[in-house]
């Protein structure tokens, strides 16, 4: 899996969203992961050669 982080969460809904369109699958719809870390936001797709992508956010270390 390969994690792209990003300083806000419209970016990651948007990311999600246009990799479904892309013809990738839903690996995780984008929301709040607590298990991972106090403010912790992510979306998970795989593309269509089957890679696992997570687009993520954590708002404490970006300053949001």
């Amino acid at each position: 899996m390969t994690a792209f982080q990003f300083s806000d969460i419209k970016e990651v809904d948007t990311l999600h969203q246009l990799a479904l369109q892309s013809g990738g699958s839903d690996e995780g719809e984008p929301g709040f992961r607590p298990q991972y870390g106090d403010g912790f936001y992510a979306a998970y797709v795989r593309d269509p050669d089957g890679n696992k992508l997570a687009f993520v956010v954590y708002p404490h270390r970006v300053g949001l």
